[in-house]
């Protein structure tokens, strides 16, 4: 009889600590930057952490993908990212952690040189960069981020 009420009071405990998980969790979205285009939300605030999704270079204000050149796609991308950090109260100077997906790794340098725009070096977070066969929508370029808030 007492594994059972051991039992019963730890299921309770553990119901108790998933439901006070899940009022912590809040989704930021943002006209400002575009709007998902599958089951997913711009991004998550979990405990002080910020997920943003991955952005592409789609222009929030028209819905149409900015693809010119490398430049003006990944400035586009880095600014969806940049309303979306800033509708959470966050900033890129707070980012720890950025992932790159790129189509073709010989557009790194130029890639790398928008980059730099909004991250200084010296509170630059970690990254990596990686080439992939496809992104969504054909784009050359998708940037996810991890930040504190």
């Amino acid at each position: 009889m007492g594994l059972f009420l051991f039992l019963k009071k730890f299921r309770a405990g553990l119901s108790g600590a998933i439901k006070s998980l899940f009022a912590m969790k809040q989704i930021i979205n943002t006209p400002s930057a575009p709007a998902p285009i599958g089951p997913y939300n711009q991004s998550t605030l979990f405990n002080g952490m910020l997920f943003v999704s991955g952005q592409i270079a789609l222009d929030p204000a028209t819905g149409e993908l900015v693809l010119e050149n490398i430049e003006a796609e990944t400035h586009r991308v880095l600014q969806n990212v940049q309303a979306i950090l800033e509708a959470a109260g966050s900033g890129f100077e707070k980012v720890l952690k950025a992932s790159v997906f790129v189509k073709d790794m010989n557009m790194f340098g130029r890639i790398n040189a928008v980059y730099g725009e909004y991250f200084n070096p010296e509170w630059a977070p970690a990254r990596e960069l990686v080439q992939v066969a496809e992104l969504p929508r054909f784009v050359n370029v998708e940037i996810s981020v991890i930040a504190t808030v």
